[in-house]
């Protein structure tokens, strides 16, 4: 009896090698007894209509597990869509980084027969809730698995905004935007902007300001229990982002308030998963010694 009985296959790419892997994958898992099904989108734009097609309430609904085909943004998306039904999700590379896709396309079927003999283990990343409120009023609110970016968009002024932390004024910042990150977020694009790594099991959130005018401000790490309060003060084109995906303009006045969702991420790491020698794989770091 496998692990996981009910499984989903979810990918963003529509090449016919794709289309291909899907097949091969599905194949095999259903060989070792599972029930399969791949999220309709995926199968519209990879060409794959011989498996039953499934949408993102039904996988949160019914799936033991998701297999996400793609990279780190495929990974995003699906966490986005599927972390409040708990449903674990093992990601296979066929991005360009990928920190959180852990398996190799080559060595996909060997990997996915050593989960479901029972070999994995679970892990759970952290969320942020966002919303944008205006005289009190929310209109906008959203979930992020990587990071909240506050930032200023075509216009080639900084934008200004107070930081409160648990109502607590934490300085006036005039910088190119600000970016909340949680520890899986601490290396995608905060890390670009010299953000601390941040291991995820860590109960931390980072803040982390982009080019900021008073050098001075650093990144700093906050309780995951905190809430975050950003308001704008000067807002010249500026602009809320979150995983990477544009949300829209930010005005003046309007507050960002960020803190941890009230439930997790849930993904599966295959045997032999190593949060530092991926580091050192993805950063190239020296090697063990």
């Amino acid at each position: 009896m496998p692990a996981f009985k009910n499984i989903a296959l979810i990918g963003r790419y529509n090449t016919p090698q794709n289309a291909e892997v899907f097949v091969r994958l599905g194949d095999f898992l259903q060989q070792r007894g599972c029930t399969v099904s791949i999220e309709s989108e995926t199968a519209l734009a990879c060409g794959v209509g011989d498996m039953p097609t499934v949408t993102y309430a039904d996988i949160a609904s019914t799936a033991d597990l998701a297999i996400v085909l793609g990279g780190d943004g495929s990974m995003l998306s699906a966490a986005r869509n599927l972390a409040s039904a708990q449903v674990p999700l093992v990601g296979i590379n066929q991005g360009r980084l990928g920190f959180m896709t852990d398996i190799s396309a080559g060595s996909m079927l060997v990997t996915m027969g050593s989960i479901l003999d029972g070999k994995y283990a679970l892990e759970e990343r952290t969320l942020l809730s966002a919303e944008v409120q205006r005289d009190g009023i929310t209109r906008f609110s959203t979930v992020a698995l990587n990071d909240v970016v506050i930032n200023k968009g075509a216009v080639g002024r900084m934008i200004e905004f107070f930081v409160h932390i648990d109502g607590e004024f934490v300085y006036d910042l005039r910088s190119d935007g600000l970016i909340i990150a949680t520890p899986t977020g601490s290396t995608a694009y905060a890390l670009s902007s010299n953000g601390p790594i941040v291991q995820p099991g860590v109960p931390g959130i980072a803040l982390v300001p982009i080019c900021p005018h008073t050098l001075s401000n650093r990144p700093i790490t906050v309780s995951d229990r905190s809430v975050i309060e950003v308001t704008l003060k000067r807002a010249a084109d500026a602009r809320l982002n979150y995983d990477g995906q544009l949300q829209g303009d930010l005005h003046e006045a309007e507050r960002v308030i960020i803190r941890r969702a009230p439930y997790s991420s849930v993904f599966l790491h295959p045997p032999g998963y190593s949060y530092f020698a991926m580091l050192r794989e993805k950063l190239h770091w020296s090697g063990v010694l």
